[in-house]
């Protein structure tokens, strides 16, 4: 087939063969995964960087004409809000694509959103509050749902963006702060939810109506001496040398066989009831008293070959050639008339 492969300006992969050694290291690395798996397979890919201008993706659906677009934008004009608006483009011109509908992207990438909903099928999230994005920074916030420690996240934006030690707070003075600081560095409304101190673990689930799940995967901080709060910071998301040396480990999770059936019923109709399709990872934490808390919903989650969502398909014995192909055809049948329900 012909695929149009889309991707960030700044993420366009080199077309030659390189050593899995060199790629890992670069930011590109699963724009690079996807198309030589693509190409190795047969299907003619015509890259495309898109920025800020929607005749970046006009363009080479005029020319080159695809039978599918392999979607792999997280933002558009510096945004990551608009990639909704890229899918609906696309629906609109007629044209196939990978990932998730415009609907599961709006439900999902709003935190508290995702959350009312969430709670009204009975999922369980933590307590949370939002606090309006305004020019001039807060001078007090005080709680009124939610009980200290809370942690403090951008409403909208992904990847572990802006998220750090500091982020979970224990008094009113270091929320306004920290408050302040994440308006001022992502220009975003911010959402403060409590602080569930447990274990992280992950849920891929893959499909449109008949949607399969993953094994579960957990972050696991394994040194005795942690630093700060076991949270999956910028730094433990996407810096393998401070995770080697804080004993911070990614892979399969050791629960017992009602706790993984549990969770993974859990994350299956959490992507019913999103509107999700295509792929998606789920974000949880197990408390102490083993209650599961979905965090977070993550449409079109990173597909890198290393990252964890292909290593969990791989765990159920899926190639990455396998995950990538199913991805695919997943967006071909995609009927956007005919929705998920």
């Amino acid at each position: 087939m012909k695929v149009l492969l889309l991707v960030n300006k700044n993420l366009i992969p080199p077309t030659e063969s390189l050593s899995e050694e060199k790629v890992l290291q670069e930011p590109w690395k699963t724009e690079y995964h996807v198309f030589q798996i693509l190409n190795k397979v047969g299907h003619e890919v015509f890259i495309q960087g898109v920025g800020s201008e929607v005749s970046e993706i006009q363009k080479p659906l005029e020319d080159f004409r695809p039978n599918v677009v392999f979607n792999l934008l997280e933002e558009f004009d510096g945004e990551a809000v608009f990639d909704q608006n890229i899918v609906s483009y696309l629906e609109i011109m007629g044209v196939k694509y990978t990932g998730c509908n415009p609907t599961g992207l709006i439900l999902a990438r709003d935190k508290a959103l995702s959350k009312k909903v969430l709670a009204f099928h009975d999922i369980k999230t933590p307590q949370f509050e939002v606090v309006a994005f305004k020019s001039t920074p807060y001078k007090g916030i005080a709680l009124s749902r939610c009980k200290f420690p809370v942690i403090v996240k951008s409403l909208n934006e992904e990847a572990s963006l802006g998220i750090s030690q500091k982020s979970v707070v224990y008094n009113e003075k270091n929320l306004t702060e920290r408050v302040n600081f994440v308006i001022s560095q992502l220009q975003t409304d911010v959402i403060v939810e409590e602080y569930i101190e447990g274990r992280e673990l992950y849920v891929g689930v893959l499909g449109n109506r008949r949607p399969e799940v993953f094994p579960v995967w957990e972050l696991a901080f394994n040194s005795p001496n942690p630093v700060g709060e076991n949270i999956a910071t910028a730094q433990v998301k996407w810096n393998s040398k401070y995770r080697e040396k804080h004993k911070i480990s990614l892979g399969p999770a050791h629960l017992k066989a009602s706790e993984k059936k549990t969770i993974q019923a859990i994350a299956k109709k959490a992507y019913k009831e999103l509107g999700l399709s295509g792929y998606a990872r789920f974000d949880f934490r197990m408390s102490s008293e083993g209650h599961f808390f979905l965090l977070e919903a993550n449409p079109n989650p990173d597909i890198g070959k290393d990252d964890e969502f292909a290593s969990s398909a791989r765990h159920q014995d899926m190639t990455y050639e396998e995950l990538i192909a199913k991805i695919l055809n997943l967006g071909i049948k995609w009927n956007p008339r005919s929705g998920i329900s």
